[in-house]
């Protein structure tokens, strides 16, 4: 199923916003039936996509309250738009509690590949600790320990470029601030004295409440020809508003220029509240996506929908592409 652009956000009702409000509201004994019968969204949060072998696989911040369990859930696709799952190898998890460091808030992971092995940097209990297996279904493991910080991190995506590993996060200090650090090569910590701060809110649209603690959050990093990328996420996460823009730089540490065409995805341009909070992937094609959440409805955050829009790179520009309509993803 898709959504054209143009369609009101209400006519998704029918198929995304009925049928989970059937499972949540329902018996426990209709559960099970509903379930079975009905195709519902994944509902990861924070959500991103790592495309191996043909496969796409959808991580995210559990979202489902369908899913029991703390951790990360993964479902896999080759088609953007039927989906199966939770197909992780720990009960459905690629990574459940217990595998390794934290034991709540559990949210934001990324997933890469480095020296053969598969990778999952994630956020728990407001730090970053990252994981590894050998599959992409996981099971994700560590020894329990989070990356060495002086103070509460969070969002991570790790960058590899020119020999050089960075990981770029959120620092939870006077805002949601997004910072950069060179990483040891192991992955086991950054080297500090390459900690640098890349962008904060200063845009009217990244703090439309104008609150104390503003928030951006949420980086993707990538290169297209001599400039770098950051797709990031602005406003508190259970505000409509909250929309991606982007920065470019001529280095992976900045300085970062906002653009001017930011927000580039926002409630305004897609009919849907709450849009943000992502991550950049390609397809078997080559073309450039982006995977996103957006609010249950227009007066309810939670549990948050799974969205895709396809974008172009047009001489620079970053944006939706022409025409393109916006995959709900699906699970049965």
């Amino acid at each position: 199923m898709k959504l054209k652009l143009t369609t009101p956000f209400a006519k998704l009702a029918l198929l995304l916003f009925i049928c989970p409000l059937f499972i949540m509201c329902g018996s426990d004994d209709s559960k099970e039936s509903v379930i079975a019968e009905s195709r519902i969204n994944p509902m990861q949060a924070d959500p991103t996509i790592y495309s191996h072998n043909g496969t796409y696989y959808l991580y995210g911040t559990k979202n489902n309250p369908n899913v029991q369990g703390d951790g990360f859930t993964v479902y896999t696709s080759t088609d953007l738009e039927n989906w199966s799952g939770p197909a992780g190898a720990h009960d459905g998890f690629a990574f459940k509690k217990g595998d390794g460091y934290g034991d709540t808030g559990f949210w934001a992971p990324q997933i890469f590949e480095y020296n053969s092995k598969f990778y999952m940097a994630y956020t728990a209990n407001e730090h970053i600790a990252i994981a590894e297996s050998s599959s992409p279904l996981g099971p994700f493991t560590n020894a329990g320990n989070p990356i060495p910080s002086d103070g509460k991190q969070i969002d991570p995506y790790v960058f590899f470029d020119n020999g050089k590993i960075y990981l770029y996060h959120v620092r939870l200090d006077q805002g949601n601030r997004i910072f950069v650090a060179e990483m040891e090569d192991d992955l086991s910590a950054i080297k500090p004295e390459t900690l640098i701060e890349c962008i904060h809110a200063t845009k009217p649209w990244e703090n439309t409440e104008n609150l104390d603690w503003a928030v951006t959050e949420g980086p993707t990093v990538f290169k297209s020809g001599e400039l770098y990328y950051m797709v990031y996420s602005a406003n508190d996460f259970r505000n409509q508003n909250y929309a991606v823009g982007y920065a470019t730089s001529a280095s992976p540490t900045g300085p970062w220029n906002k653009e001017n065409s930011s927000p580039f995805i926002s409630q305004q341009l897609l009919n849907a509240p709450g849009t943000g909070h992502g991550d950049i992937f390609y397809d078997g094609a080559g073309a450039i996506y982006y995977v996103f959440h957006t609010h249950f409805s227009t007066t309810q955050v939670d549990p948050r929908k799974t969205a895709i829009i396809e974008l172009s790179l047009e001489q620079g520009v970053l944006a939706i592409k022409p025409g393109a309509e916006v995959i709900w993803p699906l699970t049965h």
